[in-house]
């Protein structure tokens, strides 16, 4: 048995960061990785799919409105997936690199949890440590439906790896996940279908904005049933989606399929019931630092189901870390921005107009569009509007953008409400020209 300060069991973002910093401050760190290092984020989600992005807006760069529609050019897929491969290879092995930090041992294996305070790790030893922070990630929710695991039925993960483009894809589920890969596979060729059960697409966006977006990406050609139930899926030379909409079946017929309907807590991969430690069905329940209810264990990440975003994890691994230490922070988990990579871009920080109404919250809206930003014409990207909420005080608690670099825009306001900063101190920053950072100018104006 091997001791160490700290147990950290998954190699994703919340548990490499985790365990780096905790080496620097001098701890001896474990930590248990049964797959690729880097998690969900950089094997099989935000990192690939930002690499079909950037595939999928060169070819939108040669859209008529740019004058280059006489171009011909053909897609290669297994190229894209490629290239896609070697960069998360490249990061893979920059994670492996940091883990070799002094103090830190990284172990490949299956964990599962032993003795007071042990973990054991298949094919390997066994470690015990003072504290424990569990970082498994999440796993993808399949519909409890026929024909949801028939072979074709592609999760995100598979349709990173496909070497064709799909004549027709039907995306179930109108979330972050579904909406990327339709607006992707829509600028690769095909033709897509969204069937989301909710009354509007991004349920957990601004909902002014979720407007928007489903209507941009309609206009480029995608097709959008909302407040749609999928009640079967059947395979036949091609695949046939059956939902209930307004009471009557509907069929969509497709090439390929993906489930989209959102990821879960991996509650499934330790045995957490053999030391006592509190789920629901959102995850592992934690405090404000992230620990459960056993003694100097933490749980971090999309294991808790609070925050399914790689920086959330990142940030949730530091406060725990800062709590094993003894150490307070300024930390914000009610200021997380968030972005969807589709085009055009979405982004968001702080709480929406919805939320602002069923809080009972007194807000005011401030509002910008691309089209009267210069660098948005320059760049003929004036789809787009930018939203800034304030309370009574002037204090700004929200923004949503729509728009190109969404997600990059998006940090400024977060930055700022970290702040506690007001419209006022926003109009006294000054912005460079040409910029689309102006539009947030512009919005405080």
């Amino acid at each position: 048995m091997k001791s160490v300060d700290l147990i950290i069991i998954g190699a994703g973002p919340g548990g490499y960061d985790t365990a780096v910093a905790a080496a620097k401050a001098g701890l001896t760190v474990a930590i248990i990785e049964e797959r690729k290092v880097g998690g969900t984020c950089l094997n099989e989600g935000c990192i690939p799919t930002k690499c079909l992005c950037h595939n999928a807006d060169i070819i939108n760069s040669l859209g008529e409105d740019n004058g280059l529609s006489g171009i011909s050019y053909s897609i290669d897929m297994p190229a894209i997936i490629e290239r896609k491969n070697k960069v998360v290879t490249a990061l893979n092995a920059g994670v492996e690199t940091l883990l070799k930090h002094p103090g830190i041992t990284l172990v490949h294996g299956r964990a599962s949890l032993a003795g007071a305070m042990t973990v054991h790790v298949e094919g390997d030893d066994d470690f015990t440590a003072k504290h424990i922070i569990i970082a498994t990630g999440s796993v993808t929710k399949f519909l409890p439906i026929d024909g949801a695991h028939l072979p074709g039925v592609l999760t995100s993960t598979e349709l990173l790896d496909i070497d064709h483009i799909p004549a027709h894809l039907c995306v179930i589920g109108g979330g972050v996940i579904g909406l990327e890969f339709a607006s992707i596979f829509r600028s690769f060729g095909s033709e897509v279908t969204v069937v989301e059960f909710c009354k509007e697409v991004l349920p957990n966006f601004d909902s002014d904005l979720a407007k928007r977006i489903r209507i941009a990406l309609k206009g480029r050609g995608i097709a959008f049933s909302t407040n749609s139930a999928v009640t079967a899926i059947r395979k036949t030379d091609t695949f046939e989606v059956d939902y209930s909409l307004k009471g009557e079946t509907k069929t969509v017929t497709a090439d390929s399929v993906l489930m989209a309907v959102g990821r879960g807590a991996n509650l499934g991969s330790l045995n957490l019931a053999d030391w006592g430690i509190a789920s629901d069905r959102r995850g592992v329940i934690v405090d404000e630092n992230f620990r459960t209810n056993v003694d100097n264990v933490y749980a971090i990440g999309d294991i808790n189901g609070l925050c399914q975003l790689a920086h959330a994890a990142t940030a949730q691994g530091r406060r725990a870390l800062n709590h094993i230490l003894g150490i307070s922070d300024n930390l914000r988990f009610d200021i997380i921005p968030a972005a969807v990579f589709t085009s055009p871009e979405a982004a968001m920080v702080g709480v929406t107009e919805d939320q602002c109404k069923a809080q009972g919250i007194e807000f005011s809206v401030h509002k910008s569009f691309f089209r009267a930003n210069g660098k948005a014409l320059s760049m003929n990207a004036i789809e787009g509007i930018l939203k800034i909420l304030t309370d009574t005080s002037g204090k700004i608690i929200g923004c949503h953008i729509l728009g190109a670099h969404a997600s990059d825009i998006i940090a400024e306001v977060a930055a700022l409400m970290n702040q506690n900063a007001t419209l006022a101190d926003l109009r006294d920053i000054i912005h460079a020209h040409p910029t689309l950072a102006e539009v947030i100018a512009a919005a405080a104006e």
